[in-house]
């Protein structure tokens, strides 16, 4: 066999090697592409729910929506509404409520019995802990006057919060056709309720103790439905539900580095990975930008004062949160006259330092003297006097 043969028998051919080196050189670029790609946006999550909705609180955007405007029953979260009123109405009066008979209901129970004493406030957190139907039907009779009157208040207070495809019936979120929501206007109602201070402290609680008025001294510990407390770090607070009609039902709120979020989930049978999901990506969406102006000083001419310039400082404006491709396009002006007539006093606002977001104001700060600057009266000089007195001759 010639030597030629022999090189080609063992795949060393001037054609082998050149197409060895072509796939070289593609596996090369290849693997550099890949080190150069940019890591993607997390993917738009994927979740159980019949309905789901995640919204920004910061600025009331909704961030993914499936099914979010469809009505269905939303079981126990109903007691978000009915939580938020017995709440409302605590705070002007915290009466004691005598348990009856009438409020016993079926299903999830504080167990409350016939001739038991307690607060509004108690009852509050018998709904948000342990989902008690019997605590919904007391406080509802104990707000309401009835069940009747309690629902009317319900639907008044939707109405109120801009809930336009909601109706309720039941404080308890017991099933009845004529009560239903959605994903959407769940995650509004739960953005009214965290903005009261009582309602948020409660529904953020593991667990909390009730100690009854009567009978003297009994006292129950009961614990949070809510193990999305317990999963997941960032989660405030929040209420399940829970109907053979309705299915899963879960709304919670979650905070991140200041990015507030509000998810639910209605028939969802995987809701704690949904809410998981629903928060990692809402969180990945968004950043909080701050605006300091603290440190901006300017020196601003004066006229007719005794110093020269007035000194002028900034302020801090109210967070705000905007998705994270957008942080870097904010665009920052400084509005200020080019100069002032004394007297200034101290804290008069003389300009503004505005943040723009494709064009639309995001943030604004005042731009403010850092003290008072006096007006001087200066004695005109000869030739001032006859120049004022020509020009009032001929004015």
């Amino acid at each position: 066999m010639s030597r030629r043969m022999e090189k080609s028998v063992k795949g060393e051919s001037p054609l082998y090697r050149k197409k060895a080196a072509i796939v070289c050189l593609i596996t090369f670029f290849a693997m550099l592409a890949a080190l150069q790609k940019p890591a993607a946006a997390q993917d738009v999550p994927s979740v159980s729910a019949q309905a789901a909705a995640l919204l920004c609180v910061n600025n009331g955007t909704f961030l993914f929506e499936k099914n979010a405007q469809e009505k269905l029953p939303m079981a126990s979260t109903t007691k978000i509404m009915t939580t938020l009123l017995t709440l409302e109405a605590a705070a002007a009066q915290n009466k004691t409520v005598t348990v009856t008979e009438e409020m016993y209901a079926e299903g999830s129970s504080m167990y409350l019995k016939a001739g038991d004493q307690l607060k509004l406030t108690d009852l509050a957190a018998g709904m948000m802990m342990a989902s008690g139907n019997d605590a919904a039907n007391a406080a509802a009779l104990a707000v309401g006057g009835s069940f009747e009157g309690f629902a009317q208040a319900m639907n008044q207070k939707a109405q109120q919060i801009g809930m336009e495809n909601s109706h309720f019936v039941t404080p308890s979120g017991l099933d009845d056709d004529a009560h239903y929501s959605t994903a959407q206007d769940m995650a509004l109602l739960m953005d009214c309720a965290v903005s009261n201070d009582a309602f948020a402290d409660i529904s953020g609680q593991k667990s909390m103790k009730v100690t009854f008025i009567k009978p003297q001294g009994q006292a129950y510990t009961y614990n949070n439905h809510n193990r999305l407390l317990s999963l997941y770090e960032y989660c405030t607070g929040g209420k399940t539900g829970f109907t053979d009609k309705a299915g899963r039902c879960l709304v919670t709120s979650a905070e991140k580095d200041g990015v507030k979020l509000i998810a639910v989930t209605l028939h969802a049978p995987d809701d704690w990975n949904d809410h998981i999901k629903l928060y990692e990506y809402g969180f990945e969406q968004l950043t909080r930008v701050s605006f300091d102006d603290t440190a901006c000083h300017i020196k601003l001419p004066l006229a007719g004062g005794k110093e020269d310039y007035v000194r002028v400082s900034g302020y801090t404006a109210a967070d705000v949160v905007v998705p994270n491709a957008d942080k870097d396009k904010i665009v920052r002006q400084v509005s200020l006259p080019p100069f002032v007539y004394a007297p200034v006093e101290a804290g008069q606002v003389l300009g503004k330092v505005v943040y723009t977001l494709n064009g639309e104001k995001v943030a604004s700060n005042d731009l403010v003297a850092d003290g008072a600057y006096a007006y001087e009266q200066v004695e005109k000089g000869f030739f001032e006097k006859i120049g004022a007195f020509f020009l009032n001759l001929f004015s």
